[in-house]
């Protein structure tokens, strides 16, 4: 059954020039990072702090940064997987338009992709809610572990935030817009470890799908968009892709 869908999704491949890969959280769990919703993860052992939480309720903002030095601790570790490799290696072949994802754990960008869309922020800047100062996270990080509990801005005092997207805040539209335009225009969306439920970022394979794309759907669990699929996978996604995309590389440009 594998081989026969992994031959699918390379023929797909093939046949197409406009190839969006959308990713979440399931591609990274294979890097050590943990996911959001599945049993352990990290919204079954903390409730999330909303934006407006952190903003009024200084014990939110404590709680908030404990979480986020703990999170940035296990993304700092981990490297790129056999999935991030292999997306990678599908953008050098020149079909690939780019990266849409939802991680805010940079894989992607380590493992070599050029052209990514992060729609969820990025877990390695912070920025200072007051004058918009932005910086690595690195040295928040620093901080953090030496005993501070609420980092503030050091050039005006203000409210410092990792430019991630928190519950209640919105998606930055120029981000988003990009991301639908090319949801709209690709010819093949091939879907790597999302559960396809947060909106709006559930939304954009739909998009694709209603635009005349096919839809490859690779993910450890059933997604809500699995009817519409034109390919769906439940397996290891690292191992997967890799088989799947190893040679295309070669095929792309012949001699």
């Amino acid at each position: 059954m594998l081989t026969e869908t992994r031959e699918k999704l390379k023929t797909l491949i093939e046949a197409s020039s406009r190839i969006v890969v959308f990713t979440g959280a399931g591609i990274s769990t294979e890097s050590g990072i943990s996911d959001y919703r599945s049993q352990g993860g990290i919204w079954d052992r903390y409730q999330p702090v909303t934006l407006q939480e952190f903003l009024r309720d200084e014990d939110k903002r404590r709680e908030y940064w404990r979480r986020k030095k703990d999170l940035y601790a296990q993304m700092r570790d981990a490297r790129p997987n056999e999935g991030h490799r292999a997306i990678a290696r599908l953008e050098q072949t020149g079909k690939l338009l780019g990266v849409v994802t939802q991680n805010i754990d940079g894989l992607h960008q380590q493992a070599g992709s050029r052209n990514v869309i992060e729609l969820h922020g990025t877990n390695r800047e912070v920025m200072c809610l007051n004058c918009n100062e932005r910086s690595p996270f690195e040295p928040v990080y620093r901080r953090l572990t030496q005993g501070e509990e609420i980092p503030l801005c050091k050039s005006c005092g203000g409210l410092l935030k990792p430019k991630t997207i928190s519950f209640g805040q919105n998606l930055d539209p120029e981000v988003l817009n990009r991301a639908i335009e090319w949801s709209r225009t690709c010819d093949l969306m091939l879907v790597a470890g999302s559960t396809l439920i947060v909106e709006p970022a559930a939304s954009l394979p739909r998009i694709a799908k209603e635009n005349g794309a096919r839809l490859v759907i690779v993910n450890r669990d059933p997604t809500p968009l699995d009817s519409v699929a034109d390919v769906v996978v439940q397996t290891q996604i690292g191992p997967f892709l890799s088989s799947a995309i190893q040679d295309h590389n070669t095929r792309a440009h012949p001699p």
